[in-house]
């Protein structure tokens, strides 16, 4: 799947991209990505552009652990203006919408929006798949248990083999989805979403477990908690901690780079393609 036809706009992904977060929110985990207003997420998205993003993802609710659910009609209030600014700004560029809720990609779809990115997977709304497949987008399915405020329970954290396990659900998801009509379809393992610290780096160290599937695998592990911890630093100073997964991530088949910081991500896949392609 080289290419992904996001909603007219083809997306050449034979080599790995760059996917830069854009944050409408109050809450997210990294103070310097939320983004309040038009003006400062054109300002970004500019920036992330001219940095070398292939794609922005625009979300409109925190979904860190123990995080504050929305309700739709919310997330939605925050999102379309962004999605219809930016779409107006960079008509050319690829808009990605992070969200589980299937109204929230019917309306960002219909004001501009490219492609669909569900934490989900499908399994918080089940109507998201059937919905993603009408709307002809792509679709990147992520895997978590729970939702944002239960994924790190304990029952939510015991897996029989956490590789299979994984690999199982996007089988039987990935099933789903072909049958919707849903033509792309990429892979999250979900880095920070109910697994423990062990767990998230065996996700980057075992990628390549991925790729019997033969789908794009997303690599999102910018600033996370499990950086965080292991070399306790803050958020803030997280950034190498990210870069050092994301190449070991790329090492291992990762074909995007979910990041917060697109210049460091970009050089990232430039060296490694030097190294590598």
């Amino acid at each position: 799947m080289p290419v992904l036809n996001c909603a007219g706009i083809p997306l050449v992904i034979d080599r790995p991209v760059v996917m830069g977060i854009i944050n409408i929110t109050p809450d997210s985990f990294f103070e310097e990505s939320r983004k309040q207003t038009i003006d400062e997420v054109l300002f970004q998205a500019e920036k992330m552009l001219e940095e070398g993003a292939s794609i922005l993802d625009v979300g409109g609710q925190s979904t860190r652990p123990g995080s504050v659910l929305i309700e739709v009609d919310e997330e939605a209030r925050r999102i379309m203006p962004v999605i219809s600014a930016l779409k107006a700004r960079f008509s050319d560029a690829v808009i990605s919408v992070d969200t589980y809720h299937s109204q929230t990609a019917k309306l960002a779809v219909a004001e501009g929006a490219n492609m669909i990115n569900d934490i989900s997977g499908g399994l918080l709304d089940v109507a998201m798949i059937e919905t993603v497949g009408v709307l002809n987008v792509p679709y990147v399915c992520m895997h978590m248990r729970g939702n944002p405020v239960t994924m790190n329970l304990p029952e939510n954290l015991v897996y029989d083999d956490l590789i299979t396990d994984i690999t199982d659900f996007f089988i039987k998801q990935y099933d789903l989805c072909k049958k919707a009509g849903i033509k792309d379809v990429i892979l999250d393992p979900g880095f920070g979403f109910s697994k423990t610290i062990a767990q998230n780096f065996e996700l980057v160290k075992r990628l390549n477990d991925f790729s019997g599937l033969d789908l794009p695998v997303l690599l999102g592990v910018s600033r996370k908690s499990s950086i965080v911890k292991t070399l306790n630093v803050t958020v803030e100073s997280a950034l190498n901690g990210t870069t050092v997964l994301n190449t070991i991530g790329l090492m291992n088949g990762a074909s995007i780079l979910r990041v917060h910081d697109v210049k460091e991500a970009v050089e990232c896949v430039k060296l490694f393609n030097m190294m590598y392609r």
